[in-house]
């Protein structure tokens, strides 16, 4: 099969489209997503959209009860069924949490016994974290967005390979431009730097959509990495107000900048990733904007904000993160 070339496919969509309107006339009654996060900023609007098109949606959540009660108030019908929303318990930088959510879900104890899995959004993440080690010692960025998010799929692998063309999105960021996979130090165990953490994360994630789609093609499972855009959600809770401010992301009066995409339109690469017929046959590419990315253009104006940076994309990487993080984790879907 071939190579997904990285060069955009013209898909009438664009920055300012919504996560609505890029699912609009698509059914998808009697599909199952997953998407975590799905209860906060860009992740609530994605399960919106997903619900309205009729999906059972499962979201995991670190805390349930907050997640369900936030669900209630954005109007999203609980329940297992067509255009339902479920919730269950998952805390991504706790890999024992990660394995008893995926077994609950092959268990099919969340939508009623489909055993099958169609949409795997990987959406939760944080940023700019301050220093904190989790697990066995693991830089909590990169095991949070990442490792976390490694081992979910990996589990859910089963239920995936039994679905119809499913497709896993894994959302990266242009914080991928801030820094490449640290092989020798992927911890940051000396010089931590919350920018560079996240930009490895956030590589991360984008060289995991890569080996994946390489390694689940042949099952009919295609991946893909998202660049959302710039929102203001509950993922600059790390922020002061100040450093924000002197990014340019705000004004002293905390307007945001018009720069930033509304939760509906950062939501929208990320659905059109998941559903579009478009991009059927296709996958293991980086995409924003609701379109496939170029590749950047090394030294241009727009450089730190548009296009995918090689080493986020480079084959051999994705396929030494892969084994890497199985190490890590302990967890191979694709192992032997």
């Amino acid at each position: 099969m071939s190579v997904t070339p990285q060069h955009k496919i013209g898909s009438g969509f664009g920055r300012d489209s919504t996560a609505a309107q890029v699912v609009a006339g698509i059914d998808l009654h009697g599909k199952t997503a997953i998407v975590t996060g799905g209860y906060s900023g860009l992740g609530l609007e994605t399960v919106r959209a997903l619900a309205a098109a009729g999906a059972a949606v499962v979201v995991p959540a670190r805390r349930p009860e907050h997640a369900r009660e936030v669900l209630a108030e954005a109007g999203v019908p609980a329940g297992t069924g067509a255009g339902e929303v479920s919730v269950a318990a998952l805390d991504l930088a706790d890999q024992s949490s990660v394995k008893v959510f995926a077994a609950g879900f092959l268990a099919s104890d969340f939508l009623g016994g489909s055993g099958r899995l169609d949409i795997l959004i990987n959406n939760a993440a944080i940023m700019a974290s301050p220093e904190r080690r989790v697990g066995p010692g693991w830089e909590s960025q990169f095991a949070t967005n990442h490792l976390g998010h490694f081992a979910l799929t990996n589990l859910l692998w089963p239920a995936l390979a039994a679905g119809s063309g499913a497709r896993v999105v894994s959302l990266s960021s242009t914080g991928h431009k801030l820094s490449p996979i640290r092989f020798e130090d992927i911890n940051f165990e000396t010089g931590y730097d919350k920018w560079r953490a996240y930009g490895q994360a956030k590589t991360a994630n984008s060289l995991f959509a890569v080996q994946l789609d390489a390694l689940g093609r042949d099952s009919g499972v295609r991946a893909f990495a998202v660049h959302p855009g710039g929102i203001m959600t509950e993922l600059q809770r790390h922020l002061p107000r100040e450093e924000m401010i002197a990014a340019g992301w705000m004004d002293e009066a905390g307007n945001v900048d018009a720069r930033f995409k509304t939760p509906a339109q950062g939501a929208a690469t990320s659905v059109w990733a998941a559903t579009s017929p478009a991009l059927t046959g296709m996958g293991g590419v980086y995409c924003e904007d609701c379109d496939i990315a170029e590749p950047t253009v090394v030294g241009s104006p727009g450089a730190r904000i548009r296009g995918v940076d090689a080493h986020a994309v480079d084959r051999a990487d994705a396929a030494r993160l892969w084994t890497l993080s199985a190490e890590l984790t302990g967890i191979n879907a694709f192992a032997g």
